[in-house]
């Protein structure tokens, strides 16, 4: 059946700054091995479907799904899903603000201009790291364990640990070796710079090790440490993807409830069909 589809940057300014995702607009009635079937052709990070909601107070749904496996939730994905949405005349039950439904429940999604924002979702694991597990991911990076200055689980679905280093050019010296955790490390640039931090994300892939160019869950949780251990105050811009060539932005902001926002723009770079 041909299916609607689309293609985009997310947390880009322009074209081929940020990170791919593939989405299906009119997933109906697609399997889910032909859902994983087609992430793994697609062979991109993440591919997303959108689907009806099953949830009366949802705009749609999304499944989110990577090469090898479904995700319950994921950042930059979500982004990109609310882009094609509204590109494909999606239209919102209140004006500026999308709820998602996908596999962590109900995810605010509001629009301010070219920029969409997620409501960062809860943490399914927090706290501090044990210290075996600091120094695998230290042994995996190849830094030192003098070289953290904090550890702590912040994952919010993908399995994120967090390292705080001391400052971004230590994160963007950083060359891994083989991994088996999800790691995101973070650090510093000096006041004045236009970015509060550098980030960049590693991950297991088939026995390789694999790093994601922007990453819109882990800049998630990270803001929910960093901020809650009051480290940094919103609103502050991360960059993340330098190491590869990229450049992306994420932003992060509150409002006046105290929720975190992760924000960025996404740029359309293939319209199209595909048969599945």
């Amino acid at each position: 059946m041909r299916r609607r589809f689309a293609q985009l940057d997310v947390f880009a300014e322009e074209p081929l700054l940020g990170n791919p995702l593939a989405v299906v607009v009119d997933a109906d009635g697609l399997d889910d091995r032909q859902m994983q079937s087609f992430a793994s052709w697609t062979n991109l990070s993440e591919t997303t479907f959108l689907l009806p909601p099953s949830d009366s107070s949802a705009d749609y749904r999304v499944r989110i799904f990577t090469p090898t496996e479904e995700l319950p939730f994921a950042g930059h994905p979500t982004l990109g899903s609310a882009h094609a949405w509204l590109a494909h005349a999606g239209t919102p039950r209140q004006p500026g603000m999308l709820i998602q439904e996908c596999g962590v429940g109900l995810v605010k999604v509001r629009k301010e201009g070219p920029r969409l924002s997620f409501e960062a979702p809860q943490l399914l694991r927090s706290g501090v790291a044990e210290e075996s597990i600091i120094i695998e991911a230290c042994d995996s990076l190849g830094i030192s364990r003098s070289a953290i200055l904090s550890a702590a689980w912040v994952d919010n679905g993908p399995g994120w640990l967090g390292l705080l280093l001391g400052s971004a050019e230590e994160v963007l010296a950083v060359k891994p070796r083989t991994m088996n955790l999800s790691v995101g490390i973070v650090g510093p640039y000096p006041a004045g710079a236009p970015f509060a931090y550098e980030v960049r994300a590693f991950y297991s892939g088939g026995g390789t090790t694999l790093e994601d160019p922007v990453t819109g869950s882990l800049n998630a949780s990270l803001a929910q440490w960093l901020v809650g251990d009051g480290r940094v105050k919103p609103p502050y811009t991360a960059s993340q993807g330098t190491a590869m060539a990229r450049a992306g932005r994420v932003h992060i902001s509150t409002d006046e409830s105290g929720a975190l926002w992760v924000g960025g723009n996404v740029v359309s770079c293939i319209e199209g069909f595909v048969d599945i």
